[in-house]
């Protein structure tokens, strides 16, 4: 049986041979949160930050500070177009920044935003944005404390970008990590997965399609918690960028141990699975907003379950999966026609400026 030291013992080893960045400039692809994002992260930001607290790659850092621990995170948001069915570019940014906190184990606490404006941008627009951004944060239980303006010329922008950092402070116990998880463990999803990415995408008008879908943006540090009460978590990450199957990448190269999901468990909307049908899109790619994946030990899947649905978020809780042995560094879909296939990181950007 592997140790924990070994796993990061061979992980250190992979990222210190690291990628080669082959393109000479970047894509929407280096966007998109799967082999492209991950290429340009470890050939060029961690090639050149390393250092224990980056070197993780995770939603958030975790930091000593004195004799307290902290977690640390930041976002932009550059979604398009900046108000859909269930919210706008204001309250997603809230609750991104809280769930990447929340899904380290932190109790977010305090943000802050950077605003870059385009000259002749909205007030009216601009006050909308600011009146979503502190409802988010009052139900949220976070306080935003400082921040930024910047005004880029007509043209040179698109409208309004939001950069978010959020700070939150973790309590006492083990660390959660993705390299944490072990065969055996459960995989589980908190809800109903691409209902954001979809969203986003019809709301562009450029599809003759017609859904009755909204954002499934909210703030999951409740719903967090209450998954912390359960023994065995391994790990929590949120499905943004690259979607679950993107998620699952992560858990399988961090941990050297093959992901094996069940198609038919993953819980998916009847209006994501037609939208994505149509346009040859695999659901489990297409980004949440809020939505986490959880790795458990397997003996206490049944009551991380029961911890999840006993919040409304997460009333559709499911165990999609289970963490084996071979092939390692692997994700293995057994989908719902009999057969199995390899579920890869995400390559291209099919749903560009979602986020």
């Amino acid at each position: 049986m592997r140790t924990e030291q070994d796993v990061l013992e061979r992980i250190e080893r992979a990222r210190r041979r690291g990628p080669k960045l082959r393109e000479n400039r970047i894509t929407a692809a280096h966007g998109a949160g799967g082999k492209a994002t991950q290429t340009l992260i470890e050939a060029v930001f961690l090639d050149a930050f390393r250092n224990e607290s980056l070197e993780p790659l995770g939603d958030a850092a975790l930091l000593s500070l004195g004799a307290g621990r902290l977690a640390m995170t930041t976002d932009s948001f550059v979604v398009s177009p900046l108000f859909f069915p269930g919210g706008d570019i204001g309250d997603l940014a809230v609750n991104g920044t809280v769930n990447d906190l929340a899904v380290a184990g932190a109790s977010p606490a305090y943000l802050s935003c950077g605003f870059i404006l385009e000259e002749g941008f909205e007030v009216s627009d601009l006050r909308r944005i600011v009146e979503s951004m502190a409802r988010a944060a009052k139900q949220a239980g976070v306080t935003l404390v400082t921040g930024d303006t910047k005004v880029v010329g007509k043209g040179s922008g698109d409208g309004c970008y939001l950069n978010t950092t959020g700070v939150g402070t973790l309590p006492d116990g083990p660390e959660l990590g993705v390299h944490r998880a072990r065969p055996g463990d459960a995989v589980l999803v908190s809800g109903p997965v691409g209902e954001h990415g979809v969203t986003i995408m019809l709301a562009r008008g450029e599809l003759d399609i017609e859904a009755e879908l909204e954002s499934d943006t909210a703030a999951l540090n409740g719903l967090c918690a209450r998954l912390r009460e359960v023994p065995g978590l391994r790990a929590m990450r949120d499905a943004t960028r690259g979607g679950v199957a993107t998620v699952l990448n992560e858990v399988a190269i961090a941990a050297d141990v093959s992901v094996v999901v069940e198609e038919n468990r993953v819980p998916v909307r009847d209006e994501v699975r037609g939208a994505c049908e149509l346009l040859g899109i695999d659901p489990l790619y297409v980004a949440c907003e809020g939505r986490f994946v959880a790795v458990v030990d397997g003996a206490h899947a049944e009551q991380a379950v029961a911890a999840l649905r006993a919040d409304p978020l997460g009333e559709q809780a499911a165990v999609i999966g289970t963490i084996g042995e071979d092939p390692p560094g692997t994700v293995l879909l057994n989908t719902t026609f009999g057969g199995t296939r390899i579920a890869d990181l995400l390559v291209g950007d099919p749903l560009p400026r979602i986020c």
